[in-house]
């Protein structure tokens, strides 16, 4: 499970607990209690012991941002964090694009080939990451592609596409099917239907896509790991290194991974809300 998913899995967690009757009341309250300090206690024990003083990963001795320094003065780490950041940022870019108009190429295409084409869509989602790793691997050797910056870009490309459809599709179904008529016929082009029209109507499945692209892109780790090269790392990969042996500057390393994310977490939760009080004060 990603770090992303540890929200959505207590969520669920929370309503099946909520199901019980009020005398396991206590039970339930238990059992999530349970459940949130397992997922989270790690976490907190990699935030806390990055800002120890010594190299010690048992023993707390004092407070330090040594490792932190170490970390942003580390040329290994530092083109780790550039190429996360950069992978992620294009597939994010690249895949939401795509992403976008084919979903809605699909939503105007027969239901037959919409249908087969949806379940083709779910199989990389529903497939374990070290199967579409594997694939990955074979498909860029069948072309004689170099492993490096290029294949793992084109891999988190790939990969994060049906994501996004996944998160537009809905929004899609929602909408008026005669609204980009009803445009045409007013005078507007199909690019101006497009973008003045759809676009706007489906942004929150849009944004929504692009934001869970960009966590996919940036944690990612086994695919990332079999397509990479050339000496191209990414966080996920240097930290998996790194864990062999003892190195405190890891958990600075991983402390900023979860904050990363927690930020894009944050935003994806926050930004729906915010947009939505404005809109109920207009």
């Amino acid at each position: 499970m990603k770090f992303w998913q540890i929200p959505l899995f207590l969520q669920q967690v929370y309503l099946i607990c909520g199901q019980g009757q009020q005398k396991h009341s206590l039970a339930s309250k238990l059992l999530l209690g349970l459940t949130v300090l397992f997922f989270y206690l790690p976490i907190i024990y990699i935030v806390v012991f990055s800002f120890n003083d010594s190299r010690s990963l048992t023993h707390f001795s004092g407070f330090s941002l040594q490792w932190y320094e170490k970390m942003f003065s580390d040329r290994t780490m530092m083109e780790a964090v550039g190429y996360t950041i950069f992978v992620a940022v294009v597939a994010t870019i690249v895949s939401t694009i795509v992403g976008t108009l084919a979903a809605i190429g699909l939503s105007r295409s027969r239901k037959l080939l919409r249908n087969v084409v949806e379940q083709v869509n779910n199989l990389p989602v529903m497939n374990p990451e070290i199967v579409t790793a594997i694939g990955l691997l074979m498909f860029f050797s069948s072309l004689g592609v170099n492993k490096g910056l290029t294949t793992m870009l084109l891999a988190h490309i790939m990969f994060c596409t049906p994501y996004v459809i996944l998160s537009v599709t809905p929004k899609l179904r929602s909408l008026d099917p005669n609204l980009a008529d009803a445009a045409l016929d007013l005078g507007a082009t199909p690019l101006q239907a497009l973008t003045k029209v759809i676009v706007p109507q489906i942004m929150p499945g849009i944004v929504s896509g692009a934001l869970i692209a960009f966590t996919m892109s940036f944690d990612d780790f086994v695919i990332s790991y079999f397509v990479t090269g050339n000496g191209v790392n990414n966080i996920s990969i240097l930290v998996y290194t790194m864990s062999k042996r003892v190195n405190p500057s890891i958990n600075a390393l991983s402390t900023l991974v979860i904050a990363l994310i927690t930020v894009v977490l944050i935003i994806v939760n926050v930004v729906p809300i915010i947009k939505e009080k404005r809109r109920t004060k207009a």
